[in-house]
C-alpha cells in the first residue's frame, strides 16, 4: 500500500473547554504542550502542528470535534477526549473510521477499552478504576475503616472510580454500607449531610472539579468530623491551588491516583520542574489531565518516530507501532494490554502540609503495574459487568471466594 508523504505532523486535541470541567480541559492542553516541547517541536524531520477542538463534556460535542478534526483539519490522528462520557462515545465513533488511529486523552471509564474495544483506540492513561488500586486496601488494613459510604457524580468517570475502590475494600473484607450519587454541578450537598449514616468510618468522595470544592466547603462548614478518603481527582493540585483553606481542614486524607507529587523519581521530578517552568502561574503539580494527555500524545509522537514520518493510507504501521509501544515515563514503565489500554504504576498518597505552608499529596505506597482488572484474572472479572450505580460488588466478592 502507498505512503502518503507529509511535510508536517499534524495532532487534532480535543479537550473540554467550555462547562464545568473546562480548568481541567486546559490541564489537558498543557499536557500535549509538555510532549511537543520534548520533541523540540518536530519528529521524524517534520514540524509538529496542533490544531485544537473544544467540547463541553457531552458526547454528541466531544464526537462532532473529532470528526471536524479529521475531516475539516485533516490530523494525522486524534487525541481525546477528557470525561468518561466522551471516551465511550469517541470509541463508539472509531468503529465508523477503521482507517483513523484515535488515542485518549485522559477519559477513565473502564469500559473505553476493556469491553467492546475499537482496534484503533488506544489508551496510554490509566482508567478511573486502575486510579484506585491500593486505595481500598490501605484504608482497610492501615486506617481501620470497615463500614463506609461512597459520594460521587452520576456517570460514567465516578461509577468506574467507585468500582475501583469498592472493588479492593469488598475484597478486603470492608462493606459498603451506602452509595451516593449526584447530578454534575451540584451545589447543594446539605441533603446528604442530612442522609449520611452515623454508624460509619468514612466517606468515599469522587467529585471533580468545583463540585469537590463545594463539598469540601460545605463539609468544612458545617463542622463535620466523619473522616474522608478521596478519588484520583478529588485532591487534584488543581483544587488544592484552588482553595487552599479548605486543603488545611483536610490534612490526613488519604487518597489515590496516576500521579503523586511526591514520587522521588528522578523523571518525576524533572517533568514537575518542567511544568512549574512553563506555567509558573498553574498547580504546583501537574494534574491528571495534564498527565493523560501528555502520555498519550508523547507515545504518539514515539510511534510517529518510529515509522519516520510516514503513514500508510489506513494507518496500519502507526497503529502497529502504538500497540507494541514500551517507553520510561515519569512515573514508569507504560505498555499496552491486548485490548490496547496502559498497564502502569499507581500511587496512594495522604494530603499533608509543607514547611512553607503550601499543600501537597505526600506518597505513602506505589503500587506497580496495575492492569485494568486490578490483578484479577479476566474470566473473574468480567461477571461484575459494567461498572455503575447499582453493581454488586459484595455479591461478586463473595461468588468470587466461592469459586477459588
Amino acid at each position: 500500500m502507498g505512503m502518503a508523504a507529509y511535510n508536517a505532523i499534524k495532532i487534532g486535541v480535543v479537550a473540554t473547554l467550555v462547562g464545568p470541567f473546562e480548568g481541567l480541559g486546559r490541564e489537558g492542553l498543557a499536557g500535549v504542550e509538555m510532549a511537543v516541547d520534548e520533541f523540540g517541536g518536530q519528529v521524524a524531520g517534520k514540524r509538529i502542528e496542533v490544531a485544537i477542538r473544544g467540547s463541553n463534556a457531552i458526547p454528541d460535542s466531544a464526537v462532532d470535534a473529532v470528526q471536524s478534526l479529521l475531516d475539516h483539519d485533516q490530523v494525522d490522528f486524534v487525541i481525546g477526549p477528557l470525561s468518561g462520557n466522551e471516551g465511550l462515545a469517541v470509541r463508539d465513533y472509531a468503529f465508523t473510521r477503521p482507517d483513523r488511529a484515535f488515542l485518549n486523552g485522559c477519559a477513565g471509564a473502564q469500559d473505553i477499552t476493556l469491553r467492546n474495544p475499537a482496534p484503533n483506540f488506544f489508551n496510554f492513561s490509566p482508567s478511573a478504576v486502575q486510579n484506585m488500586a491500593g486505595l481500598g486496601t490501605f484504608v482497610y488494613d492501615k486506617l481501620g475503616y470497615r463500614r463506609m459510604v461512597t459520594l460521587a457524580e452520576d456517570y460514567s468517570y465516578p461509577h468506574s472510580m467507585v468500582g475501583g475502590f469498592n472493588i479492593e475494600f469488598c475484597r478486603a473484607g470492608g462493606k459498603i454500607v451506602q452509595r451516593f450519587w449526584v447530578s454534575l454541578g451540584k451545589r447543594d450537598y446539605s441533603d446528604f449531610f442530612r442522609s449520611v449514616p452515623t454508624n460509619i468510618d468514612a466517606v468515599f468522595v469522587s467529585l471533580t472539579g468545583k463540585d469537590a470544592i463545594e463539598f469540601f466547603r460545605q463539609y468544612t462548614e458545617a463542622g463535620l468530623n466523619i473522616p474522608l478518603v478521596g478519588g484520583a481527582n478529588t485532591l487534584d493540585p488543581v483544587i488544592l491551588n484552588a482553595s487552599p483553606s479548605l486543603a488545611a481542614s483536610l490534612v490526613g486524607m488519604p487518597s489515590a491516583s496516576p500521579v503523586s507529587e511526591d514520587n522521588p523519581a528522578r523523571l518525576w521530578q524533572a517533568f514537575v520542574r518542567a511544568y512549574r517552568s512553563k506555567f509558573p502561574n498553574g498547580p504546583t503539580s501537574p494534574s491528571i489531565p495534564t498527565y493523560g494527555y501528555y502520555l498519550n500524545t508523547k507515545a504518539a509522537l514515539f510511534a510517529v518516530e518510529q515509522i519516520g514520518g510516514e503513514f500508510d493510507e489506513d494507518r496500519a504501521n502507526f497503529k502497529a507501532a502504538l500497540a507494541a509501544l514500551e517507553f520510561e515515563s515519569p512515573t514508569g514503565m507504560v505498555y499496552l494490554d491486548a485490548n490496547r489500554q496502559v498497564i502502569a504504576n499507581n500511587f496512594v498518597n495522604v494530603l499533608d502540609r509543607r514547611a512553607d505552608g503550601t499543600f501537597y499529596n505526600r506518597l505513602v505506597e506505589t503500587i506497580p503495574n496495575v492492569n485494568q482488572t486490578l490483578g484479577i484474572p479476566e474470566a473473574d472479572y468480567l461477571p461484575l459487568g459494567t461498572l455503575g450505580r447499582d453493581t454488586d460488588f459484595e455479591g461478586w466478592v463473595e461468588k468470587l471466594s466461592l469459586s477459588r
